[in-house]
């Protein structure tokens, strides 16, 4: 074992600098992808329509799902690394690498066999009409043939980043990210191949990054690596990754369920055009949201590997740091929503009645943004250091808990604003509850 090979500084050195070393480049590789997504919504609503625009805005909750099933076992799986890493346990640490490519492969496959046949019901379920159930089902056809390569090509960028190669996780979601923009507009403007051109170029980009992310790990150097006996699922392996990812599946799951629901309300109150501006809404909001995601994949390798390691002073000072960065961040979408939406929404499509619905959601959803960057840190903060079911309660009180009981009720009083509303009350409520299950587990820490 080449000690030199694996990252011991994530217990010593100064946790600003490993800070900003880990989580600038997940900020980049978030960021670069919810860009591509911003630009994905923009080529397809100005090069197909308006219906099309919402009709991938119906795909969302179905794309949420099975993300959720990879998440499960990528997060899960790099978190456990950080933590045996921080124990030294470099044996496991490598028998994790093989489990995750097997758990993976398995886990796309069922996803993929179980959805693909009962696509059609699955979109109508999901709001989909007769103008728009057409282009959900083209897209998600192809994003589902292509599942195993998703499921797998986030798995492994999880563990390279957790294994102490930040940049080198950025750098495979930048080619994605690069490729798409390359092949999106060639597929949709030049190949005339419509809303299906998109998810052509999703699929094809992600297979030519996980080439390459199987490529990294045959260096025989490197302390975790492709070897025989690691594809073996080990059940200690298997359980606490999936107990550990389980939080962020259930948050996806539930993500899921909410959008269905968000979508319904909008289609009985405002039509399908809502769901278009809620497209629009989901775009905007998921741009800042993954600039704190990208924050908290930093955080959780120096989280996970200090905590391990039970050097609880440095898991705290990185908790304050995340949360300051994060604030600044949410701060800086709430202001550039509220004081430019119509430019904003503007960016998606010329339609004047759907650039005016989605400067109204813009509006609602941000309000309370300033304050949700602590409640996301929060979540990923307990799920870093293993406390999964404080995670899981923190991600569920704001989906699930809070959101559904309020989209039941306030539609009925504010229609569209109050699908608006009930988002914005349940972070607002959600917020308050991250502070006080942060708070229980300091006076712990203080205690021990």
């Amino acid at each position: 074992m080449e000690t030199q090979k694996v990252p011991l500084g994530l217990g010593k050195d100064d946790i600003g600098k490993l800070l900003m070393q880990y989580a600038i480049p997940a900020i980049i590789a978030t960021t670069a992808s919810s860009l591509y997504n911003i630009t994905d919504s923009i080529f397809i609503g100005h090069g197909v329509g308006p219906l099309a625009l919402s009709g991938l805005a119906i795909s969302f909750p179905l794309m949420n799902l099975t993300a959720a099933f990879g998440s499960m076992v990528g997060v899960g799986a790099s978190t456990l690394l950080s933590i045996r890493m921080g124990q030294k346990d470099y044996d496991t640490a490598n028998n994790i690498l093989g489990n995750v490519l097997v758990m993976n492969l398995i886990m796309g496959v069922i996803v993929t066999a179980v959805m693909l046949p009962f696509l059609k019901p699955i979109l109508i379920f999901f709001s989909a009409g007769a103008e728009t159930l057409h282009y959900a089902e083209e897209f998600m056809t192809i994003i589902l043939c292509g599942n195993v390569v998703t499921h797998m090509y986030f798995g492994l960028n999880a563990l390279i980043r957790s294994s102490g190669n930040p940049r080198k996780s950025m750098m495979a979601t930048i080619m994605t990210v690069c490729i798409n923009l390359v092949l999106n507009p060639l597929f949709i403007f030049g190949f005339h191949w419509g809303i299906k051109g998109s998810a052509i170029a999703t699929v094809i980009s992600q297979v030519i990054v996980l080439c390459w992310q199987i490529h990294l790990f045959n260096n025989k150097d490197f302390f975790i690596h492709w070897k025989r006996g690691i594809y073996r699922l080990k059940k200690n392996i298997v359980s606490d990754s999936l107990s550990i990812g389980l939080a962020p599946f259930l948050m996806n799951a539930a993500s899921c369920l909410i959008v269905i629901l968000i979508n319904k309300q909008l289609i009985r109150h405002g039509g399908d055009l809502a769901v278009g501006a809620y497209g629009i809404v989901n775009r905007v909001s998921f741009l800042f949201v993954m600039i704190v995601i990208g924050l908290n994949q930093g955080m959780q390798p120096i989280a996970g590997y200090n905590y391990g390691a039970k050097l609880y002073p440095r898991v705290l000072e990185v908790l304050k740091k995340a949360v300051f960065f994060a604030t600044i961040v949410m701060v800086t979408g709430f202001a550039v929503v509220e004081l430019f939406p119509h430019a904003v929404a503007s960016v998606f499509t010329k339609e004047e009645s759907l650039i005016n619905l989605a400067v109204e959601g813009l509006r609602w959803v941000f309000y309370i943004y300033p304050l949700v960057g602590f409640q996301m840190v929060s979540s990923a903060f307990f799920q870093s250091i293993g406390k999964a079911q404080k995670s899981i309660i923190l991600s569920m009180s704001r989906q699930v808990l809070l959101l559904i009981p309020f989209l039941l009720i306030f539609p009925n009083i504010w229609k569209i604003d109050g699908v608006w509303a009930s988002i914005t009350v349940s972070d607002a409520l959600s917020v308050l509850i991250a502070g006080f299950l942060l708070w229980r587990e300091l006076r712990k820490w203080n205690k021990k």
